[in-house]
């Protein structure tokens, strides 16, 4: 199983699942083409997985899988997101209380090879492969929920090679952290060690190899991956 550290301390925190929201920012739905239908987007979130491996990074590094010395896609994309973590179990949490089973926060990379993400969906395949590959989801030290003033309001930002690529602020995100543990304890249950991901904002862009990816939360931290 993977483990995150919490900053500042000796304290481990075991990962358990992987839980993603996608389309969580309308700049991101409308660069990514769909229809931005505010009032259709607020009722159902989309949900998809990652499994436990793809936390894991070797020495900061991610890197397109091959098959038979073959790399499996030719656009490894980025994008930062929020991650919650979760540090009690529960289900069917209410909003009201909803706060009250968060551990932490974390910086964390959805890495996503598009193309195979593309070419799946015009199948009308899962596309699986495209986001849970190994080490496509690197996560921050974990900083305890009380050391963070409003998370309704925190930049997030992300850089290649020191140039941004993406620059927005948690207050845009559509569904609230409240609602996505509502939301998702409601259906899956939640466990203490399970995290989430909470989509990403615009700007996500074809990653090269050599590329230093630097991805960063006000009052949370920051996290560097290379691309190999």
């Amino acid at each position: 199983m993977s483990k995150l550290k919490v900053k500042n301390s000796e304290e481990t925190i075991e990962v358990n699942n992987v839980y993603c929201i996608g389309r969580n920012y309308h700049e991101h739905i409308k660069e990514m083409g769909y229809t931005d239908n505010r009032d259709d987007v607020k009722k159902v979130p989309v949900v998809f997985l990652k499994p436990n491996s793809a936390i894991n990074s070797i020495n900061g590094m991610v890197t397109i899988p091959e098959i038979s010395g073959i790399k499996i896609s030719g656009d490894l994309q980025n994008e930062v997101e929020l991650v919650i973590i979760i540090g009690e179990d529960g289900i069917n949490i209410s909003e009201d209380n909803a706060l009250e089973y968060i551990y932490g926060y974390a910086v964390g990379i959805d890495f996503t090879l598009r193309d195979l993400q593309t070419e799946m969906k015009k199948k009308g395949l899962p596309w699986a492969v495209s986001k849970g590959f190994f080490s496509s989801a690197p996560v921050s030290e974990i900083t305890l929920k009380g050391d963070i003033g409003d998370i309704r309001n925190l930049n997030i930002t992300l850089s290649v090679n020191g140039e941004t690529r993406q620059n927005a602020n948690t207050s845009q995100m559509i569904y609230s952290v409240e609602y996505m543990i509502h939301y998702l304890s409601s259906i899956f249950s939640l466990k203490k060690g399970d995290i989430i991901f909470t989509g990403t904002p615009a700007g996500v862009s074809t990653l090269k190899t050599g590329d230093i990816v630097e991805a960063s939360i006000e009052e949370i931290g920051n996290i560097n991956i290379k691309v190999v």
